[in-house]
This record gives structure tokens, sequence and C-alpha cells, in this order.
């Protein structure tokens, strides 16, 4: 299998986050830190970027806006003409985030778990999470910015479906297939961590960085070696490396699949909350017009 290069990068700037969800593959937390990545840190970070061939940044947690410089750093990739998704829990949007996220060159991801308020705050941990979420949702679709929701399946009997088929019906404008927890963090208590968590494209037109500068080949590969910090090597660097080229070796490979299939085999699908690009990576273009690209990422 030829792997892209890496062109997709998931900055997750921070642990903390409103939520306490049980299934979190980042164990993120309201008492959790932004790690030891400095504001000036990601700066230099995304400036480099685009020299290491990097078009689209996401920006992930925890929960990306718990940062106390997240508008601040959403505003220099911007300013870098990098693309960026924020991957957000949508709990709490103030009203001067709303008018970054508006931006053009901005779109947005959430997760979603239940068309039923208690069982959907079951999952979150938050009195009230459901309510928040799903207005916030639907505020993003009356903005007209290109949104993706990741409906995940927890246990038996979840309302999931309800869910999937409520957010098609609110005309959420990029749904995968409904996915499934992973063995990765919290998920790690009832399933075992191994590569069969991954979903096959870790390391392939993608890479993520940790609130500490490791780089790993996703979010959901961070219990295997980093390739490299970017505190102490440039991005470029640790992406042409041995050690980036020998870890993308270890992953197992789903050759001839074309997109993820998460109903398949429960296997070759995108990791829980993490966005899934598959062959129809949201781009916004000028108009909020909704384009979708073949090849690119997950």
């Amino acid at each position: 299998m030829q792997l892209e290069p890496v062109h997709f990068l998931e900055l997750e700037i921070t642990g903390r986050c409103q939520l306490n969800c049980g299934h979190c593959y980042a164990e993120s937390g309201p008492t959790r830190s932004h790690g030891t990545m400095t504001t000036g840190d990601w700066e230099n970070l995304l400036t480099s970027a685009p020299g290491a061939g990097i078009k689209t940044v996401q920006f992930i947690g925890g929960e990306p806006t718990q940062h106390p410089d997240f508008e601040h750093l959403l505003k220099h990739a911007l300013a870098q003409s990098l693309k960026a998704q924020v991957f957000s829990n949508l709990f709490h949007v103030p009203d001067r985030l709303w008018n970054v996220l508006d931006d053009p060159n901005v779109t947005l991801a959430t997760s979603y778990y239940s068309d039923n308020p208690d069982e959907h705050d079951r999952v979150t941990g938050r009195k009230g999470s459901h309510a928040r979420t799903l207005a916030n949702i639907q505020e993003a679709l009356h903005r007209g910015i290109p949104l993706k929701v990741a409906v995940i399946e927890l246990w038996d009997g979840q309302r999931a479906q309800q869910a999937w088929d409520q957010m098609r019906d609110l005309g959420v404008n990029r749904l995968g297939a409904i996915d499934r927890m992973r063995g990765v963090g919290r998920g790690a208590d009832t399933i075992e961590t191994s590569v069969n968590e991954l979903c096959g494209q870790c390391g392939n037109g993608r890479a993520a960085i940790s609130s500490t500068g490791d780089v790993w080949m996703c979010v959901m590969s961070r219990w295997m070696q980093p390739a490299g910090n970017v505190k102490t090597t440039p991005l470029v660097e640790i992406l042409t490396g041995p050690v980036w080229r020998d870890l993308v070796t270890h992953v197992p490979r789903r050759h001839g699949a074309t997109a993820c299939k998460p109903g398949s085999d429960g296997n070759d699908c995108a990791p829980a909350e993490t966005i899934c690009e598959s062959n129809a990576l949201i781009l916004p273009v000028r108009g909020r017009q909704v384009v979708h690209l073949a090849g690119i990422g997950r």
C-alpha cells in the first residue's frame, strides 16, 4: 500500500474538557492540563506546517476551545493559509467564537450519542450536555458552517441509530456510519489496546501532535512510540525520519480498501471521536458550498 505524504495534522492542544466521557481515548476531563506545549510552541509549529506539506489542521483535545489561546491559535493557522477544522463537543460556544468559526476556511466536527437527553448525558457525564450540544449543532447549521457529526455507539440498546436519523433530518452535511468505542484511553478498560483498534490509515496522509509535542501517526495511536517531538526537532525532519518510517510499517493496512466501512467488521472504520476523512473530506470554499475531494486522509 502506497502511503500519502502527510498533509492533515491533528493538534491535541489540551487535555482539558468540560465533559468526562467514559470512553474518551484521550482520557480528557475538567482537571486535565494544557500540556507542556506553550502558545509560542504551537505558533512555531503552525508557521512551519506548510513547509512540511501540511494543508489542513484539526484542533482537537480534550476540548480545544478550553485552551486559553485557542482563538489566537486558530487565527494564526488561518494566517498561514491553512484550512482548519475544530473538533469540539459544542458544549459551550460564546458569541465571539462563532465569529471566528464563520471564517470560510473553517469547518466543525462534533460527537453525538443519543436523541434521548438523559442517555446522551450518561455518556458525557455532564447533565445538560445534550441540550447544549444539540443547540449548537443547530446554530452551526443555521450559519451554514460545514459540520461533521460522529455518532458513537457504546452499548447495546443505545439510541445511536435514532441519533443518526435525527442528525440526518436536521440536515447535517457529513454523517459517517455509526462508530464504536475504541480500546484506547478509557476505552481500554473494556477493550484490549492493540494495533487492531487502529483503522488502518494511521500515518497515511495524517499525523498528530500531542499537548507535550510528541508526534503520533494519529490521536488513536497515542500508546505507540512517538516519532519525535516538535519542541526539539522540526516537524518536516520527523515526518521524513527513520522512526516515522518504521512506525507506519507496524499498522495493519487494509489493502484495496477505498473507504472506511465501519459497519463491516469493526476493524476498518474511523476511531471513535476522531474524524473519518475517507474519500470525502469537507473543505470550505467561498459561498459555503461543500465539496468532496477523493483520496484525502482517512
